[in-house]
C-alpha cells in the first residue's frame, strides 16, 4: 500500500402501536398535521374495513433494488413482520438489476448470471432474499400487480387487478421505464428489445442465440454493457449514437477514444453523430433494417435501445414532481409534501447535499442508500440529512476467454478542468479540478481494491492540488501521492 493510501486510511402492526410510534417520532421532525392525524385513524380503522388489506401498516410500491434493500432495513429494525407489504409488478423478488446489462446476457457456455444468484441484498454484501425470505420475514408481496391508482385523502391504493390497499405509511419505489421508440417508426417490431426487468433480459437472451447481425443503439451506460456482452456470442455488432464520442455524460474525448479502441479490438464497430430515423422489419415482420438520418441502412436481426430512462411517476402525480430534473420531490429524508408518503431510489428528486443542488441519481448505489436512509427515518428518530456522493461504475467483458476485463469507478462531480494520468492499457484515472484547482471528481479504471477505496475520500474532501504537478505525474500511483 502506498504512503498516500495508508494516510487515507487513518484519517479522520397493532393500529395503537402504530400510533405511539408515530406519536413519538413527529417532535424531532415536524409537528403533526390534521392529515397526519387522520393517517393513524385510518390504520387504526383498517381491520374493520371491507380492504383487502386490513393491517398495512407500511407499503412499498416498487419491486426492484431500492425496495429490496428497504425490506432488510424494515427487517433489521424489526418492523417487518406482519406490518410490510410490497406491491411489485415483477414476478419475482427485488434483485440486483445491474446484472441484466452485464451478466444476465452472457453465452450459456460463459456462466451467465441468473436468479436467484443476483437477488438483494447480495450486491452490497449481504444475504440473498428470495421469496421465502420475505415470507419467513412475514412480507407480503403482491406479485404482477402494479399500482394503478392512489387516494390519498382515504390512503387508499388501486392496483391493476383492482385490489384496494390501505396504508399507513407509503414508499414510492417505482424506478424508471426505458425511453422507446414509437411504434411508427418500428418500436415494438419483434426483435426490437429494451432492458428494465428479467422478462426483457429473457426475450434478449433468446434473440441473441439465434442472432447473426446486432445493433445497439445508444453510447451511454445500456449501450456500451450490452455491446460487450454481444461480443461475448462472437456476434457481428454495431453500436449507432448521435455523439462525438460514448459516454458523453461522463467520459472526456480522450478516455472515450481509448474505450472505443477496446471495444474495436472485441469486433465491435461505431457510427458515430448519426440520428436513428427508424426501423424496418422483414417479410417475417422481425426487425430487418435500422434505417439512419444520413441515409445509410444497417442490417439487423436483433436491435438493443438504450437511449434512456425516465422516472416512473404514475399515478403519484398529485404527490409533487420536480420539473427540472424529473420525478418525485422530496426533502432530505426522502418525504414527499404529502405527510406519510416517501419516495427513494431513481424515482426521487432529492437535495445534492454536497453539491448544494436538487439531483435525481439513476444508480444502483444511491437506490440501495436512499432506501436505507428513508426506512431509518420512517422507524426512527433519524433525522440526518441524506448527504450522498454520487458515485458511477461499470463492468464489461467479464465473461470466460475475455482477452481483458473492465471496471472502472468515478466519485463526485465531473465540472471543470481534466487531467488525465496513466496507461490506459495498464490503469488510467481522470481528475476533475475546479477554479481553484480543488479536485471534484476523480474516475480510475482498473485500480486496486486500495484505490477504489481511495477515491470516496478525496472526492468528499475536495483537496486543492498542484496542477502542474499533477500533470506531470508518470503514473496513477504517483498522482494520487501528489492529491494526498
Amino acid at each position: 500500500m502506498s504512503s498516500a493510501l495508508r494516510r487515507m486510511s487513518t484519517s479522520p402492526f397493532s393500529s395503537c402501536a402504530f400510533q405511539q410510534r408515530a406519536s413519538s417520532r413527529w417532535p424531532s421532525r415536524r409537528p403533526p398535521s390534521t392529515a397526519t392525524s387522520r393517517r393513524s385513524l385510518v390504520v387504526a380503522a383498517a381491520a374493520a374495513s371491507n380492504f383487502a388489506n386490513e393491517n398495512r401498516e407500511y407499503v412499498i410500491v416498487g419491486g426492484g433494488n431500492a425496495a429490496g434493500y428497504a425490506a432488510r432495513t424494515f427487517v433489521e429494525h424489526g418492523m417487518a413482520d406482519g406490518r410490510l407489504c410490497i406491491v411489485s409488478k415483477e414476478a419475482v423478488a427485488p434483485y440486483e438489476r445491474p446484472a441484466l446489462t452485464k451478466g444476465y446476457l452472457f453465452p450459456l457456455d460463459k456462466k451467465p448470471a441468473r436468479l436467484p444468484g443476483f437477488h438483494t441484498c447480495v450486491g452490497a454484501g449481504g444475504e440473498r432474499h428470495t421469496s421465502e425470505w420475505y415470507k419467513e420475514h412475514g412480507i407480503e408481496v403482491l406479485y404482477e400487480d402494479p399500482v394503478a391508482a392512489i387516494d390519498t385523502q382515504n390512503q387508499i391504493l388501486t392496483t391493476s387487478s383492482g385490489n384496494h390497499l390501505k396504508y399507513g405509511s407509503l414508499i414510492i419505489s417505482t424506478g424508471c421505464a426505458a425511453v422507446r421508440f414509437p411504434e411508427n417508426i418500428g418500436g415494438n417490431l419483434p426483435g426490437v428489445h429494451y432492458i428494465r426487468d428479467v422478462a426483457d433480459a429473457d426475450s434478449l437472451v433468446s434473440s441473441l442465440e439465434k442472432a447473426k447481425k446486432v445493433v445497439v443503439i445508444g453510447g451511454g451506460y445500456i449501450g456500451m454493457e450490452v455491446a460487450a456482452a454481444a461480443a461475448g456470442w462472437n456476434l457481428d455488432t454495431t453500436i449507432i449514437f448521435p455523439d462525438d464520442h460514448i459516454m458523453p455524460r461522463l467520459f472526456t474525448p480522450s478516455l472515450a477514444r481509448r474505450y472505443e479502441e477496446l471495444y474495436q479490438k472485441n469486433g465491435i464497430k461505431f457510427i458515430k453523430g448519426v440520428l436513428v430515423d427508424k426501423l424496418e422489419g422483414g417479410t417475417d415482420g422481425r426487425v430487418a433494417t435500422v434505417l439512419l438520418r444520413n441515409g445509410s441502412i444497417i442490417e439487423a436481426d436483433t436491435v438493443i435501445v438504450g437511449i434512456g430512462a425516465k422516472p416512473v411517476v404514475s399515478p403519484f402525480e398529485a404527490v409533487g414532481l420536480n420539473k427540472k430534473v424529473g420525478g418525485i420531490q422530496v426533502d432530505s429524508l426522502f418525504r414527499t409534501s404529502i405527510p406519510g408518503i416517501f419516495a427513494i431510489g431513481d424515482v426521487a428528486a432529492f437535495p445534492l447535499k454536497i453539491y448544494d443542488r436538487m439531483a435525481r441519481v439513476e444508480h444502483v448505489d444511491h437506490a440501495r442508500k436512499s432506501a436505507q436512509h428513508c426506512v431509518r427515518t420512517l422507524l426512527t428518530a433519524h433525522t440526518q440529512p441524506y448527504d450522498y456522493l454520487p458515485f458511477f461504475y461499470s463492468r464489461v467483458f467479464e465473461y470466460e476467454g475475455s482477452s481483458r476485463k473492465i471496471w472502472w469507478q468515478f466519485y463526485g462531480d465531473n465540472v471543470g478542468d481534466t487531467i488525465e494520468v496513466g496507461d490506459f492499457d495498464l490503469k488510467v484515472a481522470t481528475f476533475w479540478l475546479n477554479s481553484e484547482s480543488r479536485v471534484k471528481g476523480i474516475f480510475l479504471e482498473s485500480g486496486s481494491p486500495e484505490e477504489f477505496a481511495l477515491l470516496p475520500k478525496l472526492a468528499k474532501c475536495q483537496p486543492v492540488v498542484d496542477r502542474a504537478k499533477l500533470q506531470g505525474a508518470s503514473s496513477v500511483e504517483e498522482a494520487l501521492e501528489i492529491i494526498c
